[in-house]
């Protein structure tokens, strides 16, 4: 057997030693794939077979009603006006997180004191439960003893205190004040992390060209954070469109459902008043919105960035 032999032969059983020791990648995916397809999509497709049944949910009989649940969602006056105080919710609080967002970060990452403490203080409305939270504000928007109207009167503005949460003019303003107070911390540690990746030459270079701070801020840092923000409004669009907990524990989708929103709808329909086919239906309209504005902003940044 000559040299060269034992080193072919060597080679290849080195080559099966090794293919005996790597293992396939499946076990290392397969806790996802019992998570994403026995949980989520069967969960997607057991809702769309219960959109075409007409069920309270617990009754032995099962009506089957095709797409007749769809054909009356079309003509639902509460479903359009949700839709409508979505649109409303999502670019009144996109707005205006984003703007104290980018503020904040902004302003922690110049030579302002006390920093950590200032972060941890506009983060901690994020962790905090709505539902612990939910009747704290309900107090504090109260018509008469609210902790806002003692406030305006206190100081001498009786004629601004008002009933917020019983006007349909007010309530849904308040839920959106609400959402800020709680999203504008997550929507500034974001911004602050972006902040932190643009590289101090740039903005060196910005200063020497004679630019001044909010030069540098448009010119510079606002463009350095355009992913974070695309992010910001897919993310935003979402939360929009699953928004439920804040306008049901602080108005049950009221005064005369002027904070209805699709979940709450959702919610009373499949719960409250037992048709869980229309809720269903409703909840399947929910997602198709939210995959479609995800891809729809997705492309748009894609274009745009070309």
């Amino acid at each position: 057997m000559t040299q060269a032999t034992v080193a072919t032969r060597t080679e290849a059983a080195r080559k099966k030693g090794q293919k005996r020791l790597q293992h396939s990648g499946l076990p290392w995916i397969l806790p996802a794939m019992i998570l994403v397809v026995g949980l989520i999509y069967y969960s997607v497709g057991y809702t769309g077979y219960l959109s075409t049944l007409d069920w309270n949910g617990t009754s032995p009989t099962v009506k089957h009603v095709g797409a007749a649940n769809f054909v009356q969602l079309l003509h639902d006056k509460v479903i359009r006006q949700a839709l409508w105080h979505t649109l409303i919710f999502y670019v009144v609080t996109f707005t205006v997180q984003t703007t104290l967002g980018f503020t904040l970060a902004a302003l922690l990452h110049s030579k302002l004191k006390l920093r950590t403490l200032h972060k941890v203080i506009i983060f901690v409305p994020t962790v905090l439960a709505p539902a612990t939270m939910g009747p704290t504000f309900r107090l504090m928007f109260s018509a008469d003893d609210g902790i806002i109207n003692k406030g305006l009167r206190a100081i001498g503005l009786d004629s601004l205190a008002h009933p917020w949460l019983a006007d349909p003019k007010t309530a849904l303003p308040s839920i959106m004040v609400v959402t800020i107070w709680q999203w504008t911390g997550m929507t500034f540690i974001l911004f602050f992390a972006a902040m932190s990746q643009i590289e101090p030459e740039l903005l060196e270079a910005a200063r020497l060209d004679g630019a001044g701070n909010l030069r540098t801020l448009w010119y510079v840092v606002w463009p350095g954070c355009r992913g974070t923000t695309i992010a910001l409004a897919i993310l935003g669009l979402i939360g929009a469109l699953k928004t439920f907990d804040w306008p049901w524990l602080i108005t049950v989708g009221g005064p005369g459902r002027a904070t209805e929103f699709l979940g709450t709808n959702i919610y009373r329909e499949a719960i409250r008043e037992y048709h869980l086919g229309y809720g269903a239906a409703v909840s399947l309209v929910l997602l198709v919105l939210a995959v479609c504005g995800s891809i729809l902003m997705t492309v748009v940044n894609r274009r745009s960035t070309k």
